[in-house]
């Protein structure tokens, strides 16, 4: 049923502004239409994983690129050499890079090493066959996978998705660390100032309990009032920049502790 306002038009069944709407309004926030929010989601969720590959023979590039092409990769950037590879991924920021060990200028572990320093993107090797000694300077060079020639999709795809997972899951932990640093780093700082507040409250309680005892003592000797004992220790305080608590120290130490004369004593 629609509703009518008091002019006796027609008013929507829904609210013009939802309630998330609305508070964005509230907070200077552009409102974005629902099937707008939907469409960049769907956009995320369908976007195509971007791959730079390095692959020095130009026949087994291309057969690389068609296979990643076929099964819906991006190829943003082919690379002849190690230089190459590491500037063209430093320019797209791929999902992923295709990286074959042996290539002139630089070799692909040592492009690997850099790219995987930098933090960029995951690497996957390329190897003519499985050597254990390559497979060990690439893992140790940062490669996250690596795949033996010839190229078949059901070795490739899974290396890329493994390699790909496992650079999220690095930098997830990452930014777990930093922010756990962070945090630590603010309580530290809580505790500080806590502590530097309760030294003042410390003193400042040490300082109170002295000029209350400062005092009473002048009261009880030199036969002030208790609201002119104070105003005295606290004039002379600012008249001669005597901190009270080294004022009432003072005081105390010459009328706190007096011993009776020998004449009191007979």
């Amino acid at each position: 049923m629609t509703a009518k306002n008091e002019t006796g038009q027609a008013q929507p069944d829904t609210p013009v502004l939802t309630e998330d709407e609305l508070k964005a309004v509230a907070a200077g926030e552009p409102v974005v239409p629902q099937d707008e929010q939907d469409g960049d989601a769907r956009g995320d969720e369908h976007r195509k994983r971007t791959v730079v590959v390095a692959e020095d023979e130009s026949v087994n590039r291309m057969d690389l690129v068609a296979i990643l092409e076929d099964n819906g990769y991006e190829v943003v950037g082919e690379a002849a050499n190690g230089e190459e590879a590491v500037e063209l991924t430093r320019k797209y920021r791929p999902d992923v890079v295709c990286m074959d060990v042996k290539m002139p200028r630089m070799d692909g572990i040592t492009a690997a090493g850099v790219i995987c320093d930098e933090n960029i993107a995951p690497v996957v090797m390329l190897t003519a066959f499985s050597q254990p000694d390559l497979v060990k300077q690439a893992t140790g060079a940062g490669a996250m996978a690596y795949v033996t020639k010839p190229y078949e999709e059901s070795k490739l795809l899974p290396a890329l998705e493994v390699a790909m997972g496992r650079f999220q899951e690095i930098n997830d932990l990452l930014d777990n660390v930093e922010r756990s640093e962070n945090e630590l780093n603010e309580t530290r700082d809580q505790l500080r100032d806590a502590e530097e507040k309760l030294k003042k409250a410390q003193e400042s309680l040490e300082e109170r309990k002295l000029v209350d005892r400062a005092k009473g003592l002048l009261m009880d000797k030199a036969d002030f009032s208790e609201q002119g004992a104070f105003r005295w220790i606290q004039k002379t305080s600012m008249d001669q920049r005597i901190p009270k608590k080294r004022l009432a120290m003072a005081i105390i130490a010459k009328y706190g502790d007096q011993k009776p004369d020998a004449d009191d004593e007979r």
